[in-house]
């Protein structure tokens, strides 16, 4: 028999907020986070934009010894999962380690590792690498290093998979228990690509916003008639996720019910979006989830500012929620804290998850003149307060044609 499954813990640092509350007011606020970036490469790109996660200091959560061999993205992720084993009040026991594991995403892992050690083998005297390069770089050091931390001997997964990555991985935590396989998770993921290299790289690719010319942070523009494309971001999210017979049992404090999951390949294109493989990914998450599209009380949507992108979402939404797409409320966080690629699903499933729990919507900021053909409820540019949100859903959809839905409601014992 399929167990239930709920989030317990919630952990953050993101380019609008270091914990959870600051995040999610900051959110409701529309305050931006993405801003011009002050690096020692910025004359070297024609796109300065980006989203940090500034005032991180390393030194404050690892000794010196610790950080020859905790790249950024990982550093990220461990502070990230400290506040949601700490907000969950999760205490294993020795007997629990094996019952309990790690899924995270990321794309890149440790790109600034990679791109060192590149410069240093072409232009050092002599050329040289870290000695724990590899060790740093790969793209399951963030979970290894959970693992390790919490002593977790279930499943260590990493998930690559483009902009659905930690999506998938909170979906996979999630079957982990739900099939009976774990009793609790740590899901999420971690990105710090704000390199020269992959920003050239994203620049080539000619998918970056322009910088608006009055205000670096209304930069990002999702569904708007005059959006240019995606910012840059980086950050962690982290959720800790239980049988919830379990949660109950020792008085957990429960924010949602983690319901609804499906990831689904569009098999069309290596970089277009396909609104029918979208919306065939929204469907099977909510046959899971056993709820109608009337059910759905707010969607996150994945909300990239591309111009293809945001239409493409659209009409899957559309395609699904029929009549009751115009009245479901629909906003893209990323317009505050930038594409943050393999952990925008875990943080946006965040604010969903927040959403329902604070009974409260954050907005898409500047969306002033709407695309027409993106005619949905976005919330522009204000949150709203004492909304009634019984069910959430969460949209990833990446290059590669990956999707990920994922669907949370309210617990009711």
């Amino acid at each position: 028999m399929a167990r239930r499954v709920v989030i317990t813990g919630l952990g953050v640092i993101s380019p609008v907020g270091k914990n959870p509350a600051e995040f999610f007011g900051n959110l409701m606020a529309g305050r931006s986070g993405i801003k011009r970036l002050q690096t020692d490469f910025i004359e070297q790109l024609s796109i300065r934009i980006g989203a940090p996660v500034e005032g991180f200091d390393p030194a404050a959560h690892f000794s010196k010894m610790q950080l020859s061999g905790i790249e950024r993205f990982s550093q990220f992720a461990l502070v990230a999962a400290e506040q949601a084993v700490q907000d969950a009040q999760l205490q294993l026991t020795e007997a629990e380690y094996p019952r309990t594991g790690v899924c995270m995403g990321s794309c890149l892992g440790g790109a600034g590792t990679l791109e060192d050690g590149y410069v240093e083998t072409l232009l050092g005297n002599p050329p040289r690498v870290k000695p724990l390069s590899v060790l740093l770089s790969m793209n399951n050091a963030a979970a290894s290093h959970l693992s390790i931390k919490y002593r977790l001997q279930g499943a260590n997964m990493t998930y690559a998979t483009a902009c659905s990555s930690s999506a998938i991985a909170v979906g996979e935590a999630y079957r982990q228990i739900k099939h009976g396989y774990a009793d609790a998770m740590l899901a999420g993921g971690s990105e710090a690509m704000l390199t020269l290299g992959a920003m050239k790289a994203w620049e080539a690719l000619r998918t970056l916003a322009q910088e608006d010319p009055d205000d670096a942070g209304a930069s990002c523009k999702p569904f708007s008639k005059h959006r240019s494309g995606l910012v840059l971001g980086e950050g962690a999210a982290v959720l800790v996720l239980e049988d919830a017979e379990r949660a109950v049992k020792r008085g957990a404090r429960i924010y949602a019910e983690l319901v609804g999951y499906d990831c689904s390949s569009d098999a069309s294109h290596i970089t277009k979006p396909d609104a029918a493989g979208q919306s065939r990914t929204i469907l099977n998450a909510l046959r899971e989830a056993q709820l109608q599209p009337q059910d759905i009380h707010y969607i996150n949507a994945h909300g990239t500012a591309t111009q293809a992108g945001d239409i493409e979402e659209t009409r899957a939404i559309k395609q699904v929620f029929g009549t009751h797409a115009a009245k479901v409320p629909v906003s893209s966080t990323k317009s505050m804290h930038g594409h943050l690629m393999g952990a925008t699903g875990a943080v946006e499933f965040m604010a969903a998850v927040l959403a329902l729990h604070n009974q409260a919507i954050p907005p898409t900021i500047n969306l002033h003149e709407p695309d027409p053909e993106c005619d949905l409820d976005y919330v522009p540019n204000q949150g709203r307060s004492n909304v009634r949100l019984d069910a959430v859903m969460s949209n990833s959809f990446a290059f590669g044609g990956s999707n990920a839905v994922l669907i949370a409601r309210r617990y009711n014992g």
